[in-house]
């Protein structure tokens, strides 16, 4: 119903004609020369600005170009807490989430190097006992399977585990991870998965005998020389950082006035026991470094090696074809004909040339590394909000400027694209509570639905009464109680005190005493894997 960009999506999407008039200051400039450093770096600064003053809103950005590995442009942009005097700079820390995975990968392949890991062994061999609700997958997914979003797992699965801030530590989720369902064909299709990636994390704990945080400490950080970055968001000293920031409010979440969301980067997103697939906290100045030392095929600035350039390819080999498509044209300048999903990164065409990038989402944050190896450049964004189109435009627009493209106003688009889904947003949230207002009774007395309700992976989410109505709580996540509204019938809506978080509606059939979850929102992030709980009564 929306066409809103998922804040963890990787790719570079381009979406219908230009509606809106150019604007001269947000085409990238005619003539642009990449191998002229002062040159690039003064023209991304320019755009940069220009679409701030776009998204008047967006508290803080961070920017990284880095070419023929060197660093052209670090720099922070507005400040780190909405309304504060402090600036951010070169040396500000931003959440960067699933861009988490490309190190993950690295830390993996540094095993492969040493003869540790195989890509193609099972997991099983690394993690005796593994298996998955589906033992035949469980004793045939791979090293490579865990990082290529290809294990037959749906969108986000698992996520509730440790998405939004749970109290779970890493072997809990180890212990729920045979209990997720799995949906599709093992290897059949793409389907974005961070479970796997906390699995992956765990290889790298068993075959190195270090935690996750660790190795890519001790092995990677500490050798590539990045000094400013920290494993674990629960490390990020809240002085340093960025702070998380968001649109809470009605009617929808995504759709209300810029918000703080915590004063500090852990409060709002502690994934502490999901590192692996989303933890990483850096700055401008780090990020540079690991971007010139992905570039460089693994090779560090005094001539050692992280990981072998063998094993850097292995790592772009696409593995999973995520989505396809007859190919650019004027209005779609940047659609792929194919894009794929390697190890922690995805591959693409853009513009007739290999593009390859990640994305990271989460609350109040999104992020975007690429890497362009035709021309030795790559560029990352850093933001302390969640303005999806915001960082549409700026890493196509940054993509246009590093490879000389002329004439598509990203900005404009990106405007353009964002007021036409919050229309249909709020149109469809109008549906739902016109349903709701028009919806009937539930057919049994209150007490009837209240008990102890269990999911296999998840765990224990509780009815209880309260103030003369009904009160939901989720056993493990501290921000997902509330109270439960009528909605239609057998189903539910709920409406958390804290707005930070998605609502859900909960469908009850008393009779076989079971009941399943849905998200309200038709913008709901894909963490917010409720569709996947299947209660059963205790």
């Amino acid at each position: 119903m929306s066409v809103r960009l998922s804040r963890r999506s990787a790719l570079f999407a381009s979406a219908g004609a230009v509606a809106l008039p150019s604007t001269a200051w947000a085409l990238a400039p005619a003539g642009m020369a990449a191998n002229d450093d002062a040159t690039l770096a003064q023209a991304v600064d320019a755009y940069v600005t220009s679409a701030m003053a776009a998204w008047p809103d967006q508290p803080a950005l961070g920017i990284v170009v880095v070419k023929d590995g060197q660093p052209v442009l670090t720099r922070g942009y507005g400040v780190k807490r909405q309304g504060a005097a402090a600036r951010a700079d070169e040396h500000t820390l931003f959440a960067i989430a699933s861009n988490t995975k490309n190190v993950t990968a690295a830390a993996l392949a540094i095993l492969v190097d040493e003869g540790k890991v195989k890509w193609d062994e099972p997991v099983a061999t690394y993690i005796p006992g593994f298996t998955l609700s589906d033992p035949v997958i469980g004793a045939r997914i791979t090293v490579r399977d865990t990082l290529s979003h290809r294990a037959g797992f749906g969108l986000g699965a698992g996520d509730l585990l440790f998405w939004p801030n749970s109290d779970r530590t890493r072997a809990e989720i180890m212990a729920a991870v045979p209990h997720v369902p799995i949906e599709d064909g093992f290897r059949a299709n793409y389907h974005y998965c961070n479970l796997m990636f906390v699995v992956a994390g765990e290889v790298i704990a068993n075959v190195s005998g270090l935690s996750w945080e660790d190795f890519v400490q001790t092995r990677i950080l500490d050798r590539v020389g990045m000094t400013e970055t920290v494993p674990l968001t629960s490390m990020a000293d809240p002085a340093k950082s960025a702070l998380p920031h968001g649109r809470v409010g009605p009617p929808l979440r995504y759709q209300g006035e810029m918000t703080l969301l915590s004063d500090s980067i852990a409060g709002i997103w502690n994934w502490d026991a999901a590192g692996a697939a989303g933890g990483f906290c850096t700055t401008a100045t780090d990020w540079a470094k690991w971007i010139a030392v992905r570039l460089a095929m693994g090779a560090l600035p005094d001539g050692s090696r992280l990981f072998s350039e063998a094993t850097a390819r292995e790592m772009w080999r696409p593995n999973i074809i995520t989505a396809s498509s007859p190919g650019p044209t004027a209005e779609l300048p940047g659609r792929a004909i194919a894009s794929t999903y390697a190890m922690g990164f995805q591959v693409q065409d853009y513009r007739g040339e290999r593009l390859i990038s990640h994305g990271g989402g989460s609350p109040g944050g999104i992020s975007a590394t690429v890497l362009i190896p035709g021309r030795n450049v790559g560029f990352a964004i850093f933001s302390n909000a969640e303005e999806s189109y915001l960082l549409r435009a700026l890493r196509s627009g940054i993509a246009d400027i590093v490879m000389g493209k002329t004439g598509f106003d990203w900005i404009a688009d990106s405007r353009r694209i964002e007021a036409e889904g919050k229309t249909a947003s709020l149109a469809a949230a109008a549906e739902i509570d016109a349903k709701q207002a028009a919806g009937s009774p539930p057919s049994q007395p209150l007490s009837a639905y209240v008990g102890t309700w269990r999911d296999p992976w998840y765990g224990d989410i509780t009815v209880t009464p309260r103030d003369g109505g009904l009160w939901l709580a989720f056993s493990r996540t501290p921000a997902l109680q509330g109270p439960l509204e009528a909605y239609d019938g057998e189903t539910m809506r709920t409406r958390f005190p804290d707005k930070r978080e998605e609502d859900a509606f909960i469908t009850f059939d008393l009779a076989s005493g079971t009941a399943t979850l849905k998200g309200v929102s038709p913008d709901i992030d894909f963490s917010y894997d409720y569709q996947d709980l299947r209660l059963t009564r205790v």
